[in-house]
């Protein structure tokens, strides 16, 4: 299984690159927010996850070990495929991803393009479990903030700003200051962001 692609950037497109290996070329499947992270450097290193199927060997990249923990995780459901990784990482970042499942919030998954119901809640259910081990006590604590962020996000929301936008602030604002432990508190910070 190849790990990782160290070398010289030749394509990048929001769905893939060409990473240029020692002359050889390799096309790799990336999300949304890889394609954001890998910037214009010549020099790239990408993680991959080899799929080798009947009628294609695909490679799909990742710019963090996060991000490749969480698109295998993803995998590992039934009914998930790589192709559907990567569109819920394009989606929806790493963190938004475990937060997500850490709260049983099977609406996040079903606004992605081609999650169903059915799909978005046997991620829930089947990952769960797994998140909670590997993320130990900050799943927990991630659980509380999401109930802080949810309750500032549903305030900003009906003020009139941007879901989305106002999410990430409210994202930014948590990790940054972990303190915030009331909403008031939350949505003052984020008003003078927005």
């Amino acid at each position: 299984m190849i790990n990782h692609l160290k070398g010289k950037l030749v394509e990048k497109s929001p769905t893939h690159c060409v990473i240029e290996c020692s002359g050889v070329g390799y096309h790799v499947q990336i999300s949304l927010n890889t394609f954001s992270a890998l910037g214009s450097n010549e020099e790239v290193m990408v993680l991959t996850h080899q799929v080798i199927r009947d009628d294609a060997h695909l490679l799909f990249g990742f710019k963090s070990e996060d991000e490749r923990r969480v698109f295998r995780m993803l995998i590992s459901v039934s009914g998930v495929g790589a192709s559907t990784g990567q569109m819920i990482l394009s989606s929806l970042d790493s963190d938004e991803v475990k937060q997500a499942i850490a709260a049983g919030d099977s609406g996040i998954f079903k606004s992605v393009k081609g999650i169903g119901a059915k799909t978005a809640q046997r991620i829930i259910i089947d990952l769960q479990d797994k998140i909670d081990k590997i993320e130990g006590d900050s799943a927990k604590i991630s659980t509380l903030g999401n109930s802080l962020k949810n309750e500032a996000l549903t305030a900003l929301t009906s003020l009139g700003f941007d879901q989305k936008k106002a999410g990430k602030v409210l994202d930014q604002l948590l990790q940054n200051e972990p303190t915030i432990s009331e909403v008031e508190e939350l949505i003052k910070q984020a008003l003078k962001r927005l």
